[in-house]
């Protein structure tokens, strides 16, 4: 059970969550035990966070070591608001890229562009990240600004 905390309820947490095309923001741990933190697109679905990477990036191996993450989404200009939380990380194939043309499609709007036909090159391996929550807190600074 995903415990949700904040201002907002449910449905406008998963409304923000589903509609704002910002990069989320990952935490995780080094196999050092280091912190380590990185910036990636993502969906919400199902109660779920969804990101994809290269199959060879840093954080699978980081994800690997430590599921364990936190994370923040949220707005780059006034009035700040966004949701932040914890919760496990699995890391999973795509064969078929359908998560990162998903992503693709959020983020750019098509797969019309040179960063879209680099990313879905036949050559690159992707995986997804399945983020499932433990906690969702939302905060809104709207009424301050």
């Amino acid at each position: 059970m995903v415990t949700v905390t904040g201002p907002w309820s449910t449905d406008e947490l998963t409304d923000f969550l589903e509609t704002t095309a910002v990069p989320i923001r990952l935490g995780c741990r080094r196999p050092k035990g280091d912190p380590w933190m990185l910036s990636l697109w993502y969906r919400y679905e199902d109660g779920a966070i969804q990101c994809a990477t290269a199959a060879d990036a840093d954080v699978v191996r980081y994800l690997e070591y430590d599921d364990v993450v936190s994370f923040e989404v949220s707005t780059n200009d006034p009035p700040y608001r966004g949701v932040r939380g914890n919760g496990t990380a699995s890391v999973a194939p795509d064969e078929e890229k359908e998560t990162l043309r998903a992503l693709i499609d959020r983020y750019l709007d098509g797969t019309d562009s040179p960063l879209a036909e680099r990313l879905l090159s036949p050559d690159r391996r992707e995986v997804t990240i399945t983020i499932a929550p433990d906690r969702l807190h939302s905060w809104d600074y709207s009424g301050r600004m």
